[in-house]
């Protein structure tokens, strides 16, 4: 059997490049000023790519913190009615009933207390409206209550309360606004 593979051309003959008859050899200035510009351009590509990825990287920080802080929405906003249910059951009491079934009473006013913290610790917190500037941001306006003595907007009245998580709102707190009182 014959070998019909070509010999293998000699290390000095495959390094250098083929001589054309008459081709001139290339300005080494403008070897170095075609090198220079493929390095900067090269340079502003990688700074531009560094950036990118530091911005990536701050974005997708602030997704998982945002993710982690606000993953509990839909549970909490289910435990805001629990602790709603046991703020109407101590204000519903009369006197008498305080008076009768007072460590009943006291461990319902724990029980919400304790709602309230656990629910504090995951960045849950109760709106406190009464007596502030109506902010539809944080309130829902039901009704407004003539009062001349109250700045008009002024939260008199709350007929629900209102939770945040976060900066988010929650649910707004429902309120009665004054009206007819000195702009405030």
């Amino acid at each position: 059997m014959t070998d019909t593979t070509a010999p293998a051309a000699a290390p000095d003959e495959a390094a250098a490049p083929p001589a054309e008859a008459g081709a001139a050899e290339p300005d080494p200035f403008k070897v170095v000023e075609a090198l220079n510009a493929e390095n900067a351009g090269l340079k502003d590509r990688l700074l531009r790519t560094m950036a990118e990825m530091e911005n990536l990287r701050r974005r997708t920080e602030k997704e998982v913190a945002d993710a982690r802080l606000y993953a509990v929405t839909n549970f909490a906003r289910e435990m805001t009615g629990v602790a709603d249910n046991l703020r109407r059951a101590l204000d519903s009491l009369t006197p008498e009933a305080r008076a009768a079934h007072g460590a009943l009473v006291e461990g319902v006013e724990l029980t919400e207390r304790d709602l309230l913290a656990r629910l504090g610790r995951f960045q849950v917190k109760k709106l406190e409206p009464q007596g502030q500037k109506f902010d539809p941001n944080f309130h829902e306006a039901l009704f407004e209550i003539p009062d001349e003595t109250q700045p008009a907007g002024t939260v008199l009245q709350v007929v629900e309360q209102g939770y945040a998580i976060g900066e988010r709102v929650l649910r707004p707190a429902k309120v009665g606004v004054a009206r007819g009182g000195p702009k405030a």
